[in-house]
């Protein structure tokens, strides 16, 4: 087992907006990034960063929400230029269905690993635009939360059976959101939390989003609080990466040749 990071771009945004004491002055980098599972029972990317027609997607968001941006390439360019063997590519898993998780969905035609409840955000909510225009053609891997409780959380669905990497719900930032846990043989273990905090701020700091930024981004404050208080928990034991931060990847090898 292994992991890699494919850094696909960022875009910009005011740390006073990322969470709660942050300065207006500072501005914030936030990663729009894939990551590379590599298993012997095949591999996934966690999300997909952003895709081939990115500025197309940034438009399609209300004037608000949009951002200056920098494009690198997509993952589905980065496995190309390494000469990574698609084949043992089963899917992208999902922390949630955002653009920004989901654009690079454009040039992967594999499996979408998604839960019910974020299936159904991603399906009705004004939030899925992106997600239901690159999604089209894809099959959809649907798996449900059949395991026991795991680190403080309710159920899990155990991907590979071997404990190496576990989803757990966190339906709070979206209906249907995750915590992909991810425990290499070499012990070392990672939390990717998607966007329970967009900045490690947010773990390092106990800072949730600020409050109009609670209202506008999440569907359920409440329960976005109560598993970043769980996160903060374990920070101690593990790599938490919050999909977001950049410096949240440093340790995380880029793919090589």
């Amino acid at each position: 087992m292994s992991l890699y990071q494919l850094p696909t771009g960022t875009y910009e945004t005011r740390a006073a907006f990322a969470f709660k004491g942050g300065s207006f002055r500072e501005k914030r980098r936030f990663a729009a990034t894939a990551t590379l599972l590599r298993h012997p029972k095949g591999d996934l990317l966690i999300d997909a960063g952003f895709g081939s027609h990115v500025a197309a997607h940034i438009q399609s968001l209300p004037r608000m929400e949009r951002a200056p941006y920098q494009a690198n390439g997509t993952a589905s360019e980065q496995l190309d230029a390494h000469g990574y063997d698609r084949g043992g590519l089963r899917g992208v898993l999902l922390t949630h269905s955002h653009w920004d998780h989901v654009s690079g969905l454009d040039g992967l035609q594999v499996p979408v690993w998604i839960n019910e409840g974020e299936l159904r955000y991603a399906n009705e909510h004004r939030g899925g635009k992106v997600f239901r225009a690159v999604s089209a053609g894809h099959r959809i891997q649907q798996y449900e939360f059949d395991g026991p409780a795991y680190l403080g959380f309710s159920s899990s669905f155990d991907v590979y059976g071997d404990g190496s990497v576990v989803v757990v719900p966190a339906r709070g930032h979206t209906t249907g959101s995750v915590i992909v846990f991810v425990a290499l043989p070499t012990g070392r273990r990672y939390a990717f939390i998607g966007d329970l905090t967009w900045q490690i701020d947010g773990i390092r700091r106990r800072a949730e989003r600020p409050l109009l930024m609670r209202k506008l981004a999440d569907t359920d404050p409440g329960l976005v609080r109560d598993d970043l208080l769980r996160m903060i928990a374990l920070a101690d034991v593990m790599h938490i990466v919050p999909a977001h931060d950049v410096t949240a990847y440093e340790g995380i090898s880029r793919l090589s040749n």
